[in-house]
């Protein structure tokens, strides 16, 4: 069996869809071995091994592939022993003993494929961060796409949001109508402070509507987690928030994207006897601005699943005051993602309207496990019989037949908030939807 044959193709497109599957990855690398493309086998089962670092079959194939003999040049002179300088460790480990293979060098090879999220700053003559080389956080420019290299194909823009009419109108009323128009803006003198906090159920696609909105703006985009913000040293975690909306100021026009708002803005109540309150407090301090004026051109969205576990002060005027409900995709929406995640697979006779249909309910996510679970159907199938077969319809509905709707537990607990807690209709949208369809 060759490199090229359609199996392994089929294989690596599903690795590519399911990069987390360490199984399916590890059945490519031996299909690999047997082909004779060590190295290949290698690279798979290193990322195999990230995943998950004591999985015994991912260790024995990796032992399996490097005893195999490697094509050398019969010229090269064989290398010569590395010697180690006085003090250094001589001993191998087992790993080492058994298949002369170094399991620490390829956890840090295989740790490199993943850049850090920012590079801190060099150190100054006196031991301290220059404040003048605060941490590069990563900026995506306008236009470049998601990569930010200049090949991601442009900017996301909200036509490429499939469906979701409901939501474009409310961002359009609420938020980009205003910013569209500065010389209305000017007249009715309309600040472009405050910001927009998107909620609803995981998976629904609150990150991708973000960065629709910064393509329309045509404004940089900075997406931040509370694993970029949090440090265990007292006092660098205000810092890091300081950095990110400095780094905004500077690089504005910029949406600045506040994922997880609940971890980077919890309730302060609850943060009594923990580093988080401070944090907090550093946040609204942004989000007011330092100076008058000093967030002109600083769009601030944030997302969460769960709004009411957000401290108050944040939703105030001037902060994150407008709200907007993401709910699961509706029917064109659906179309559309199938579409997406179906567009690189071999698919035969799939209708994709009659799918959107029976997927009622389903997120984003859920529909992008679907597919996959679809693929997964007719890679075994193929597997089995030796022969490739397209995904075809039937795998479809099969797929969609197991998938459990991931938003359902949300809307079990949104339905408490929304029947007790909706204090100054604050979850209107919420409720409504609810009694639409006939869960409240």
């Amino acid at each position: 069996m060759s490199d090229d044959s359609p199996l392994i193709q089929s294989l690596r497109k599903a690795v590519e869809a399911a990069p987390a599957d360490v199984p399916l990855r590890l059945h490519l690398a031996e299909l690999l071995l047997d082909a004779g493309r060590q190295d290949t086998a290698v690279a798979e089962v290193a990322v195999a091994l990230q995943h998950a670092p004591g999985d015994t079959q991912a260790r024995e194939l990796m032992m399996r592939a490097m005893a195999v003999p490697q094509r050398t040049t019969p010229s090269a002179p064989a290398p010569a022993a590395e010697t180690r300088t006085s003090g250094q460790e001589t001993a191998r480990t087992p790993e080492e003993r058994r298949g002369g293979f170094d399991w620490r060098a390829a956890e840090e090879q295989v740790g490199d494929v993943v850049p850090p999220r920012f590079v801190e700053a060099p150190l100054a003559a006196d031991g301290r961060n220059d404040p003048g080389d605060a941490p590069a956080w990563d900026v995506e420019q306008p236009g470049t796409g998601e990569n930010g290299n200049g090949d991601g194909g442009g900017a996301v823009r909200l036509a490429d949001v499939g469906g979701m009419r409901e939501v474009k109108e409310r961002l359009e009323a609420a938020f980009l109508a205003p910013l569209r128009n500065p010389e209305l803006r000017r007249l009715y003198g309309k600040s472009l402070r405050g910001g927009l906090l998107l909620y609803g159920p995981p998976g629904c696609g609150k990150t991708f509507i973000a960065r629709a909105v910064a393509g329309e703006l045509g404004a940089s985009f900075l997406s931040v987690s509370v694993n970029d913000v949090l440090d265990m040293w007292i006092g660098n975690s205000e810092r890091n928030m300081h950095q990110v909306f400095e780094t905004a100021r500077r690089q504005a026009p910029c949406v600045v994207f506040l994922d997880e708002l609940d971890a980077l803005g919890a309730k302060r109540s609850r943060t009594l006897h923990n580093g988080m309150r401070n944090t907090v407090n550093q946040l609204l301090t942004e989000l007011d601005g330092i100076d008058a004026g000093a967030n002109e051109g600083v769009f601030v969205l944030a997302a969460t699943n769960v709004p009411w576990d957000v401290d108050i002060a944040l939703r105030r005027p001037g902060r994150l005051d407008r709200t907007l409900l993401v709910l699961p995709p509706d029917a064109p929406a659906r179309e559309a993602i199938l579409r997406y995640h179906l567009r690189d697979r071999p698919i035969v006779n799939v209708d994709l309207g009659r799918l959107a249909k029976v997927t009622d309910g389903l997120s984003g996510a859920d529909l992008a496990h679907l597919c996959e679970a679809a693929a997964e159907r007719a890679l075994l199938d193929s597997a089995r019989s030796g022969t490739v077969r397209l995904i075809g319809m039937k795998d479809l509905l099969a797929a969609a037949k197991d998938i459990v709707p991931s938003t359902d537990p949300w809307f079990a607990s949104a339905r408490n908030v929304a029947m007790f807690a909706n204090e100054g209709g604050t979850y209107d949208d919420l409720v409504a939807y609810l009694k639409k369809k006939r869960k409240l």
